[in-house]
Formats: C-alpha cells, structure tokens, sequence
C-alpha cells in the first residue's frame, strides 16, 4: 500500500490524510457501535496521532464507557460523519473510522471486539482474535 491515503466526511468539509499503515485494525460489535455504523459492527483503525493530518473544522461528542474511560469522537458538522475516536488518557493514538478512506482496501480487521453482543447472524472470520469486550 502507498501511503498517504486520502479521507473525507460524505460532504467533504472534513478531510485528511493517513501517512502511515495503522497500528491496529478492528471490528467492534458493541451496541454503541452498532447504533453508530446502523449494521452489524463498526471498523476502526488505531492510528498513531502522528501518522494523520485533518484539515476543516470538527465538532467532538464524549461518553463514558464501561471501562469509565472517556470515549471521545469527532465529526463532521454538517454531515454529522464521524471521523474518529479517541481517549483524553492516550493522546498519542485515535480510532480512526476507516470507512471513509478513498481507499478502503487497508480495511481487514484482524481482531474483534465485544462479541458477547454481536448479532447472531453474523459469523466472525477464523484466523482473527476474538475478544468478549474490549481487550
């Protein structure tokens, strides 16, 4: 894969560029995640906070997760997508939202997350780590 990876909000307000291969690449089937993705799972990427640029304005939303760590996001506001998450602890990492890469190839989970929620009629690839919650 050539790096940087251009990315964007659906409206384009919000863009960036991934410099670099991403620590970490999951699925998380939380229920929170389901509301978010409006599917089964949703994808995130860890990425070193050095490795991506942002360019446009961003509005953050935060929530306490099970862990009582804070689960921030950022996103676009005049299409409402969201971009990323992040904890206020690990400044140096983000939860990139993937999806919206101009290149989506990279996206190939090699760990789910919370699969004591997953949907039932969804069946998680062999070869993968498995995690009942957040590992």
């Amino acid at each position: 894969m050539n790096y940087p990876i251009e990315g964007s909000c659906q409206c384009g307000g919000v863009t960036y560029q991934l410099l670099a291969e991403p620590l970490l690449m999951m699925a998380c089937h939380c229920r929170e995640c389901q509301k978010l993705s409006t599917s089964a799972f949703s994808i995130t990427a860890v990425v070193d906070t050095t490795a991506i640029e942002f360019q446009g304005e961003m509005v953050e939303w935060r929530r306490v997760a099970e862990s009582g760590n804070i689960n921030g996001a950022l996103f676009c506001p005049t299409c409402g997508n969201r971009i990323y998450h992040f904890n206020p602890d690990q400044p140096d990492k983000i939860k990139l939202k993937p999806s919206n890469l101009s290149d989506t190839s990279i996206i190939k989970p090699t760990a789910h997350v919370w699969v004591s929620e997953k949907q039932d009629w969804y069946t998680i690839p062999e070869g993968v780590a498995v995690y009942d919650k957040q590992p």
